[in-house]
């Protein structure tokens, strides 16, 4: 076996998805062991296409999927260093979440097909993954987006779930759409789906710039969506209404991070094209501003992990705009460890205390010290501590930055974001662990095994995973350049590191006086900032904006099209003429009676006539 057999990967799942839609209701408590069985399988497959591909390097299969009118259409499988990466992050991220839900949902009786949707989404994502054409992509992407509409609806009986699960849905298929116009224009300019014959042909010089310049931006505008992009940001933190590993599912290693691999992969395509870059780099670090802000803002657990993801998603496409998709993988790689560790460590804590308003927590290392470490292990390690992993990939996202095709403003910005990730990182490990034990937490405790287990393994990798930034060998030489397949190794700007490292700990420290010491009155910093500090508790009005134009444009416009559609297309397009017909043969059977008196009186009074008319004349 070798390179080959990565179809399995996605099929396993696929597999068990359709075993527990049959068995399911019949032999429930099969589902969780059947699931969690096909993504270890998955992760098996990973496994040896992993080492096979370290022997014999890339390897494609493409089968012939259907052909229309000449073109053929394949389905087929791609693996390189961006598509392995990703394909293991899925697959053992996956295993841990599962097999925490099994303590975390074991009163939940439709625990059956929150498995087989598991099985579903994580069929969906590495079909994403490994697709090497457009089409099959894009069907994955679909797929990706509907099962995250059912996970997040799992809890269907609670109206702001099934809020959420459609505002998820809609957002995310406003980028779709875009995302669909620009996999057709690239049809439309190259004949093929096919990702390999697109670069090659758009290296060629065979597509014409302006159109390719709107088919990458198009494609932007999905990868956004998916990715939590502002202004299409404001689906993720209501994404919190589903159970808490669903948002570690999605948050960490699968769907969101679907429009940064997107990129990534058409990075080859995208580095042609300058403005589309420009347009990543500045939407990308307005993301992880703004985001940062907000997230300083929030006082729910799970919604202040909800606005580091976006954050962190835009240092991603940062890096891209930068023109360094191997510093995009390598951030999320340790992003999704870490966020894992961070949101399974909420499910553990509002598990073991019934809260997620940190203003209700405090001193909660007592009770709880195993999730204590792991927590701060994620959280410290996304906010930059030397050495632990986050470090070293927001290290490398300074320097390509600096390095890279953007202008020194862009860093100084970018300093500023990675202050606000400080900011919010201290506020929510100071007030949810640090200080006296809140009275509501005298009796909260550790989970069981099945749950504080993937946390410390998603932790530990959280710790030693920016090992792999370094150069091992003169045939290694650092992560970045081994998935980029670039010849640049690890190395470290001293000034930008330093000053990496001062914003760290400044920020730590800050926060400490302010939340541990009450040396700094957060209260009074809020009441000076005024208006800004009251737009970021309101989001930045993102979603009154929307909902204005939602209740204002939309509605309107979507009652005058149901009106003409009713009106004028069905009424009188459709069903005017069938009405039309049915009126004239009422007409008509009062004058063809099949009668001889009848047709006899119409001649009398047809001659009478005649002859008035006649006599008038």
């Amino acid at each position: 076996m070798g390179t080959e057999v990565a179809f399995l990967a996605p099929v396993i799942p696929a597999v068990a998805f359709v075993l527990i839609l049959i068995t399911g209701r019949r032999l429930p408590g099969i589902a969780p062991y059947l699931s969690i069985a096909a993504i270890v399988a998955s992760f098996v497959v990973w496994i040896i296409v992993f080492l096979t591909f370290l022997d014999d390097g890339t390897g494609t299969r493409s089968i012939e999927w259907f052909s229309v009118g000449g073109f053929e259409f394949t389905w087929g499988t791609t693996v390189d260093e961006v598509s392995l990466v990703m394909l293991g992050v899925v697959s053992f991220v996956a295993i841990g979440i599962q097999i925490y839900s099994l303590e975390y949902l074991h009163e939940e009786p439709r625990l059956w097909w929150y498995f087989a949707v598991q099985s579903l989404f994580a069929a969906a994502m590495m079909t994403l993954v490994l697709a090497d054409n457009l089409l099959l992509l894009y069907l994955g992407w679909e797929l990706v987006g509907l099962g995250s509409y059912l996970l997040i609806g799992f809890w269907w009986e609670r109206r702001s779930a099934v809020e959420a699960a459609k505002k998820a849905f809609i957002t995310t298929r406003i980028g779709d759409v875009a995302l669909l116009i620009g996999f057709i224009l690239l049809f439309r300019a190259t004949g093929t789906f096919d990702i390999s014959d697109i670069t090659q042909l758009a290296h060629a010089g065979r597509i014409d710039e302006t159109q390719l310049k709107w088919a990458l931006i198009f494609i932007f505008g999905g990868a956004a969506g998916k990715s939590a992009q502002i202004p299409l940001h404001v689906w993720l933190p209501d994404a919190m209404e589903g159970p808490t590993p669903v948002s570690a599912l999605i948050h960490a290693a699968t769907m969101v991070v679907a429009g940064v691999y997107l990129v990534v992969r058409l990075f080859p395509i995208y580095n042609m094209v300058p403005d589309a870059l420009d347009l990543i780099a500045v939407i990308g670090l307005l993301t992880a501003l703004l985001a940062g802000v907000m997230a300083l803002a929030m006082t729910d657990l799970k919604r202040i992990l909800a606005y580091s993801t976006i954050s962190h998603l835009g240092f991603m496409m940062l890096a891209v705009g930068a023109g360094f998709p191997g510093v995009a993988m390598f951030h999320l790689l340790t992003h999704a460890f870490a966020k894992a560790s961070l949101f399974l460590g909420a499910g553990s804590i509002s598990h073991g205390t019934g809260e997620t308003d940190i203003r209700e927590m405090g001193g909660l290392w007592r009770k709880m010290p195993f999730t204590t470490v792991a927590f701060w292990v994620g959280a410290l390690s996304l906010a930059g501590l030397p050495l632990l992993s986050g470090f070293f990939s927001k290290d490398e996202i300074l320097l390509a930055v600096h390095t890279g095709r953007l202008n020194d403003g862009f860093l100084v910005v970018t300093f500023v974001a990675v202050a606000f990730s400080v900011l919010y990182t201290g506020r929510l490990l100071y007030r949810v662990f640090l200080g006296q034990l809140s009275s509501s937490n005298e009796d909260a405790h550790e989970p069981g095994i099945r749950m504080w287990a993937p946390v410390g393994v998603f932790a530990l990798l959280a710790t030693g995973l920016g090992a792999t930034a370094l150069e091992w060998s003169q045939d290694y030489t650092g992560f970045v350049s081994w998935v980029t397949d670039s010849e640049e190794g690890f190395h470290i700007n001293t000034a930008i590191t330093g000053a990496s490292v001062v914003i760290v700990a400044v920020g730590l420290y800050l926060t400490w006086l302010t939340y541990t010491q009450r040396r700094i009155s957060a209260t009074a910093i809020r009441r000076r900032l005024g208006f800004v500090a009251t737009a970021a508790e309101r989001k930045f009005y993102f979603d009154e904006v929307y909902q204005w134009a939602i209740n204002q444009l939309v509605l309107p416009m979507a009652r005058l099209t149901a009106f003409i559609d009713r009106a004028w297309v069905n009424d009188i397009g459709v069903d005017g003429p069938g009405k039309t017909t049915r009126w004239s043969g009422g007409v008509l059977r009062y004058i063809q009676t099949g009668m001889v008196y009848n047709y006899a009186l119409g001649m009398v009074i047809g001659a009478v006539v005649l002859g008035v008319i006649w006599w008038s004349v």
